[in-house]
């Protein structure tokens, strides 16, 4: 029996281990391309440390090549990759990866998913009472996840590729645009209740210029062009949950926009600014100072702010007006209302794509499922009324 090699201080060696005359410690491995590899270190636990890495990245490998690693590792594989994302996004990825730790089918090996395996638990998160919402989330993380391994020949089928609505119903509510009466008696009671008129300005910014919520929380003074009325859209303030200030892009490369200040919006603008908390020292976040809109604590305000000044203000109303309903109104609502409004007073397609900052006209046009009775019937009848006119004018020349 051959001796089994040991360190300077009669430790047992490791198969791959050895100890050098410099007594620098060694480890020699052959990596998944067949080759010898060696890391090396000064330190024995340190180089056990190293060893443990390898062996995972090694076991991962082989495991992930074979299909047979599970669901939640397959998730882990593909997020690891998804560098330079936005904070949203991470946020998403890991309220994903959560939800399916807490899954059965989170631990199931991914060579073994067959679609109807994935359709089946489609339909287990229905049954548990997740939205559709929260389901086309979940989809939206785990099919791409899938279709990597399917794209690296690890898998024959990726068993999300199917329609979400052919295995459970779409129950999510629609997005909804305020009528001019609603917006009416919405707007009025801000300005006249004594708790909530502080925030009338910032709602008909918001109303007025159909701006995402963080893209307003973002302006600076230097982004209001007060002389030529308009209003310069780059970028957006985010705040973390920890609390971390910072400006990221917009949310498309088209959100990069200059918005026209109408004259309400002009004017609540300036209020904005005149109402503005007097600071000694501005709050600079990743090169940005001068945010117009500031909380109580003297912070930039964030999209968490005008969202919770919305919520206490129709909890109010619905306790006041009980016999006068209105739609649970959002910044979101706001900014589909603008665009409704835009859309029905005839702006066309392109320059409405423009203002709402949409990479996709396709998202725009959507807003047109919001035009109303009185719309489209005034719109026949102009285009009616012309076709007559012209009729007419051809008739006359012909005689």
């Amino acid at each position: 029996m051959s001796e089994k090699r040991k360190d300077h201080k009669g430790r047992i060696l490791r198969t791959g281990e050895s100890q050098r005359k410099d007594l620098i410690y060694q480890y020699r491995y052959t990596d998944i391309r067949g080759k010898r590899q060696t890391v090396y270190s000064s330190d024995l636990k340190e180089l056990r440390e190293k060893e443990k890495a390898i062996q995972k990245q090694l076991d991962e490998g082989i495991d992930y090549a074979a299909g047979a690693i599970t669901v939640i590792a397959l998730l882990e594989r593909y997020i690891s990759l998804k560098q330079g994302v936005r904070y949203n996004t991470k946020v998403g990825y890991n309220f994903v990866l959560n939800l399916i730790k807490k899954e059965d089918f989170g631990y199931r090996q991914i060579r073994d998913i067959k679609v109807s395996d994935a359709q089946q638990w489609i339909m287990k998160l229905h049954n548990d009472g997740k939205g559709y919402s929260t389901i086309t989330s979940v989809r939206g993380v785990v099919k791409p996840a899938f279709q990597m391994a399917y794209n690296e020949d690890i898998i024959h089928r990726n068993p999300f590729d199917f329609k979400l609505v052919d295995v459970v119903p779409n129950d999510s509510q629609k997005r909804i645009a305020m009528t001019e009466e609603q917006q009416k008696i919405w707007m009025s009671y801000i300005r006249e209740d004594k708790t909530y008129a502080k925030y009338y300005d910032e709602f008909v910014v918001l109303l007025g210029t159909g701006m995402r919520v963080s893209e307003f929380c973002g302006l600076t003074k230097s982004d209001l062009d007060f002389e030529n009325r308009k209003i310069r859209v780059d970028h957006q303030l985010v705040r973390e949950r920890g609390g971390k200030y910072y400006v990221e892009k917009t949310k498309t490369e088209c959100g990069c926009r200059f918005i026209p200040m109408t004259e309400e919006v002009y004017q609540s603008l300036k209020n904005i600014l005149a109402n503005r908390r007097k600071m000694k020292t501005e709050i600079i976040v990743d090169g940005y100072s001068g945010f117009i809109l500031i909380d109580k604590d003297c912070h930039p305000k964030v999209a968490l702010h005008i969202e919770n000044e919305m919520r206490w203000a129709m909890k109010k109303y619905r306790k006041l007006y009980p016999d006068k309903p209105l739609p649970n109104i959002t910044p979101h609502v706001f900014r589909h209302t603008f665009c409704t409004n835009m859309a029905n007073k005839g702006m066309d397609i392109k320059t409405l794509q423009y203002v709402m900052g949409h990479s996709d006209v396709g998202v725009t046009l959507n807003v047109y499922t919001h035009a109303s009775y009185d719309r489209a019937a005034e719109q026949m009848t102009k285009i009616i009324d012309l076709s007559e006119q012209r009729g007419k004018h051809l008739a006359c020349k012909c005689v």
